[in-house]
């Protein structure tokens, strides 16, 4: 958490349009503009968030990334925020679903690769899995990396805590049908890591029905910011006193008994 005693982080929640950067992009800079009018910090965008998952054309958009990377830096520069969300990557031959994040200056403040791979959507056929839990050390905090379904893995939430994780940042395109999962899983996670919960969903539809509910979440389980089911960039102040408070209240996290856990 670094200076800060608190932090206004925020979430750009839209309709991710297969193979359609521009339309994309578009979403995101309107998105960021809302929330730097807002004074927010962090902007978390959702997962794939450039094409989506097209995946005949996953390689030509992956070659897009680092133009796209480029341009985020530039308006993290200028906005004077923070900026997290998805994209592919090709790497040896290989594409890969990596969450990026952009400091304040424009630099790359970390990088994820999504480790849980959908495989019933197919995601291990158009991906390769990553292997590295990642924190980002950033002017907003220590940021936890998570791709969507990585949130259904308490095991990667638990390692980001032990690596002084002060929030967990997770991109999504979470469908509709399992929307009790998403919301009840980011505050599962949020109250066993006693941590701060940064949500962004997707909203719209394409082969599947995206119902949104991007959320943040505070250490208690508290919802602090909900979004709809349409277009939606909001915000919520986290204060990171609570989540020290809360810790030394309830020493959960100190105390747990590993050797009674082995297998």
């Amino acid at each position: 958490m670094g200076k800060h005693t608190q932090v206004k982080v925020g979430l750009v929640q839209f309709d991710v349009r297969s193979g359609d950067i521009e339309n994309n992009l578009g979403q995101v800079k309107k998105g960021i503009a809302s929330l730097h009018e807002d004074n927010a910090e962090l902007a978390v965008l959702p997962e794939m968030w450039s094409c989506g998952f097209d995946y005949s054309e996953l390689e030509k958009h992956s070659e897009k990334t680092g133009e796209l990377l480029e341009e985020l830096s530039e308006i993290a520069v200028e906005k004077k925020i923070v900026i997290a969300g998805s994209l592919p990557v090709m790497e040896g031959g290989s594409i890969y679903n990596c969450l990026y994040v952009i400091e304040k200056d424009g630099e790359i403040a970390g990088e994820y690769r999504k480790i849980h791979l959908f495989s019933r959507g197919g995601e291990h056929r158009g991906f390769k899995r990553g292997e590295k839990a990642v924190v980002a050390e950033t002017s907003v905090g220590r940021l936890g990396l998570m791709i969507c379904y990585d949130l259904r893995f308490p095991e990667l939430g638990r390692t980001l805590a032990d690596m002084d994780a002060d929030i967990f940042i997770i991109s999504a395109q979470w469908p509709s049908q399992r929307k009790s999962h998403w919301e009840i899983l980011m505050q599962a996670r949020a109250i066993e890591d006693q941590i701060f919960v940064v949500g962004c969903n997707r909203c719209g539809k394409d082969i599947s029905d995206y119902s949104g509910n991007s959320m943040i979440v505070s250490p208690k389980g508290r919802i602090l910011f909900k979004a709809g089911a349409e277009y939606e960039a909001g915000s919520a102040v986290l204060e990171f006193m609570e989540m020290i408070e809360y810790r030394s209240q309830i020493p959960a996290l100190k105390e747990r008994v590993y050797d009674s856990y082995r297998i």
